[in-house]
């Protein structure tokens, strides 16, 4: 299948992929804003004195992927085939997990590898890393999460049959 098909094929789906993580992401700064101007705020007695922004960070982070979940579930990727919810939350969980170690990789090469220090560079290896990550969260929702419907099988269609003598051409 060339690629221009397989786009076509896939293009309404690959929009809401598309729309639903960008939804999370302002989903996850939302949540960390509201911790940090909130309960986690650097005046607050929750959370100890020097995590808060790492705690702040977790819990958005948790919330834009159980928002993604509930969003591919019922949109992106509705009509395909389901595991028990459990089951596909702990897949969805583990997908989004490689995708973090995949964008943190990338960064971290960048970084440590090859000597691009600079926060420009960083920027452009989390962007990178981030495109990496995409790739990996859709194949991996596709392939092991959300899979699509098997084809419906063709209908049997009888033999041909002679028009002269009724029979089955040899």
């Amino acid at each position: 299948m060339n690629a221009r098909l397989w786009l076509r094929q896939r293009a309404g789906q690959l929009v809401r992929f598309g729309t639903v993580g960008i939804a999370g992401v302002v989903v996850n700064l939302a949540v960390f804003n509201l911790l940090r101007l909130g309960p986690l705020a650097p005046d607050a007695e929750v959370a100890g004195d020097d995590d808060r922004v790492v705690t702040a960070k977790i819990i958005a982070t948790l919330v834009s992927i159980a928002f993604a979940w509930w969003a591919h579930r019922g949109w992106t990727f509705k009509g395909g085939s389901r595991h028990r919810p459990a089951r596909e939350l702990a897949l969805f969980v583990l997908i989004n997990g490689v995708a973090l170690a995949l964008e943190a990789g990338v960064v971290a090469i960048s970084h440590y590898a090859l000597g691009l220090t600079t926060l420009a560079w960083d920027n452009v290896a989390s962007l990178a890393g981030i495109a990496v990550g995409t790739v990996a969260r859709y194949a991996g929702y596709t392939l092991f999460v959300f899979r699509a419907q098997p084809a419906a099988p063709e209908p049997m269609r009888p033999p041909p049959v002679d028009a002269e003598t009724g029979q089955e051409p040899a």
